[in-house]
């Protein structure tokens, strides 16, 4: 039986009151009407309301203890997250041509406190992405004729010629959510894509190559495509991408040649994630310039060639960045690119020093920050020694593991309180001593979560900020609830990932993604789809999403490689760990149902479809048990039936037609009845069925024909990959 804590004493006020007026004859007889309004009801009143005030007070003590033996355990609550994103800073005034140096944990005020996370110069110079874009075969006709011309002019042979159509990118510094592959031999003849660093005005590059005439530092931010994955395929943490950034020049004769560009930094970490990209420029010359013989303009590997007359006399060089030959990619994405970029972060810095107090030389101090969800990376807190002089603290998880005379403390990141030893586990702070604390930063929460656009305003009067991407990853900080519920998991398996229950919960718990399912499949290849394998543990997660409408919940690559990196730490070492999605079969029913009153038939058709999309749902609460519908489980015409029949409204069902889409083909099957005249959907232990479309009609019979025609069909549920049609650039 589940435990409640019994309540010391669970009368209120009502029965304080009834008690006391059952006592009025055994004490004072001659009080025969105690009506409400009398002075003597009022003094009772009086007296009933303080002890229930006093209950109330006494009923504490047993959470009091919870809460204070939960404090004991050393497991504080979790706190905010901070949202982070990407920006490209730029001038206010493109005239004035000047360099603006922007320092760490510059902020930005709204609609939510941001705060830089690096330094950048942002220098005066105007970024625009190409590519080398292969001809579509409209544009291969329409060239048909001019193509030999061009050939005999540039003395190309025709197996060897490779014509082009120079393409902007990311135009005007906006993002392409679909992205765009600068890599793969369909899209571009050189896989490379081409960054040309202007001017913002033809009359303007003179006064800027003067300022870029000493090697400067540019920060350019990229944000890679990441792919959703196949079904059931292992996702773990991606490799990085070695990529050549070079610089294009020309030499003496008018040759071109590359100049390979100095790596300052790499938040991207090899492309693997959106972040920014610090390299050093050289001084800026005429050399690098475009060529200005026509014949030679972006021939061969030369830039690509610009067809506008002001945009190519604005280009003061030409970046270009590629992968490493030897990394042998063969498609690459990218849905931004930008200079001037700088990683942005949901958090406030408390400037300056701060004295939170002094010491007493008791044990167990403790101060607060002023501060919530504190960020423990950066955090310093000093103690004056005997000579008055700040002596810096570490910083250790427990105070509980220090010796006697270590100068250790502890922070709750959540409360923002630092507490010290008690003299024998950790020194205490000595009477008079000052406690004092820098480098406070703290926030976070969900109201980080911005859509693109939302950033523009920087505290820096020169600039302004573009914000091209999202940005995510802001959660609010744990409650007492969920920290009750969490704890009792965590002293039984010490974030340990052993049994079936440690990796479900565990999962859960990923930062900074909303799980809505955690399936485990002991013993499963998933590449191989092969069960009874030993030491092998997969991961199937659902991400949380609202309704019941198709397509089915899929979780991202981002996802199954956040969970896949907080379970490896946490698994037996001989495990052989997998993260993965689900594998879907498609479903299609139609339905036939008798209908008690003929008037509301558009909202018992609509009731109808709703219940099924319901039923046969992955996530709670859709399934037989409210869970989501289980792995594995065979669905049966009768079954979804009886669902229709419960429905409010529905007099009469007629058997349920069911169809399914085979691999390679994009037709609906209808399946046949077996011979008991029964339908059956049968699924693997690693399968859930996806139901992409149901029609249900009025009659006595389900309509054969009815998916196969319906004008509603969801198709297989995963749509396309749109690439924006760039119109030739002339």
């Amino acid at each position: 039986m589940p435990i409640h804590p019994p309540a010391l004493d669970d009368r209120g006020f009502q029965d304080l009151v009834a008690e006391m007026l059952r006592r009025i004859p055994a004490h004072t007889p001659e009080w025969t009407n105690p009506q409400e309004g009398d002075p003597g009801r009022a003094i009772i009143d009086l007296m009933a309301w303080l002890v229930d005030t006093i209950l109330y007070r006494a009923n504490l003590i047993p959470e009091r203890q919870r809460l204070a033996f939960l404090k004991l355990l050393g497991v504080g609550l979790r706190p905010a997250r901070p949202a982070h994103g990407l920006v490209s800073l730029s001038l206010q005034k493109p005239a004035d041509v000047k360099e603006v140096f922007c320092p760490p944990y510059t902020a930005f005020l709204k609609p939510a406190h941001f705060e830089t996370m690096q330094e950048v110069s942002v220098l005066p110079v105007v970024a625009t992405s190409y590519i080398k874009r292969k001809p579509s075969d409209a544009e291969a006709r329409q060239f048909a004729n001019l193509l030999p011309d061009l050939m005999k002019l540039y003395g190309a042979k025709a197996e060897t010629a490779a014509p082009y159509v120079t393409t902007p990118v990311f135009l005007d510094g906006q993002a392409e959510a679909s992205g765009r592959d600068f890599v793969h031999a369909s899209v571009t003849v050189d896989g490379s894509l081409w960054l040309a660093l202007s001017a913002d005005k033809p009359e303007l590059v003179a006064p800027t190559r003067a300022l870029m005439a000493v090697p400067k530092f540019i920060n350019i931010g990229l944000a890679p495509v990441v792919a959703a994955p196949l079904e059931l395929e292992d996702v773990s943490v991606r490799h990085p991408i070695a990529m050549l950034w070079d610089i294009h020049s020309l030499d003496e004769k008018g040759k071109s040649q590359f100049n390979r560009l100095a790596l300052d930094t790499d938040s991207t970490r090899g492309l693997t994630r959106a972040g920014v990209v610090r390299l050093q420029l050289p001084a800026l010359g005429d050399h690098h310039a475009p060529t200005s013989n026509i014949l030679q303009a972006g021939l061969g590997d030369m830039p690509p060639r610009l067809d506008d007359a002001q945009a190519a006399a604005s280009v003061l060089a030409w970046v270009r960045l590629r992968p490493d030959p030897a990394a042998k990619v063969q498609s690459l994405s990218l849905s931004w690119l930008g200079i001037n970029a700088v990683m942005i972060e949901q958090r406030e810095s408390i400037p300056g020093r701060q004295t939170l107090g002094q010491g007493n030389g008791a044990s167990d101090q403790q101060f607060g920050l002023n501060a919530t969800s504190v960020d423990l990376g950066l955090l310093k807190v000093d103690v004056t020694d005997d000579q008055g002089t700040p002596r810096p603290w570490r910083r250790v998880d427990d105070t509980a593991s220090a010796g006697r005379d270590d100068p250790v403390f502890s922070v709750d990141a959540e409360a923002g309180i630092i507490r010290f030893g008690d003299g024998v586990r950790g020194r205490a702070p000595r009477v008079g001593s000052l406690v004092q604390v820098y480098d406070v930063r703290s926030g976070g929460g969900s109201a980080g979560n911005l859509a693109a656009g939302s950033i523009k305003d920087i505290a820096v009067p020169d600039l302004r900020a573009n914000q091209p991407l999202p940005t995510s990853g802001g959660a609010e900080a744990e409650t007492l609830a969920e920290a009750e519920q969490r704890i009792p998991q965590f002293i039984r398996n010490q974030s340990r990932a052993v049994t079936e229950q440690d990796f479900r919960h565990l999962a859960l718990q990923t930062p900074g993604l909303a799980i809505g399912r955690v399936e485990l499949l002991p013993r499963f290849k998933p590449h191989q789809k092969r069960s009874g394998v030993p030491g092998v543990v997969s991961v199937m997660c659902l991400p949380r999403v609202e309704g019941f409408t198709a397509p089915a919940p899929r979780p991202d690559r981002s996802t199954l490689e956040s969970v896949h990196s907080w379970l490896d730490v946490r698994r037996p070492l001989a495990t052989e760990l997998y993260a993965i999605g689900c594998e879907y079969v498609p479903l299609a029913l139609s339905v036939a149902v008798e209908l008690v009153d003929p008037d509301r038939r558009q909202v018992v058709l609509s009731n109808v479809k709703l219940a099924l999309q319901k039923w046969l749902w992955a996530l709670a609460p859709g399934g037989p048990n409210g869970q989501g519908w289980p792995l594995g489980r065979t669905v049966t015409d009768r079954e979804l039936e009886v669902v229709v029949a419960r429905v409010d409204g529905v007099d009469g069902v007629a058997p349920i037609r069911f169809y399914r889409k085979e691999k390679g083909n994009a037709a609906w099957q209808d399946m046949k009845r077996d011979m008991h005249l029964r339908t059956f959907l049968s699924l693997d232990p690693w399968q859930l069925p996806e139901l992409l479309d149901v029609v249900v009609i009025e009659g006595s019979e389900a309509d054969p024909s009815a998916i196969i025609n319906s004008a509603n069909s969801s198709g297989s549920g995963s749509a396309g990959v749109a690439i924006p049609v760039v119109p030739e650039f002339c």
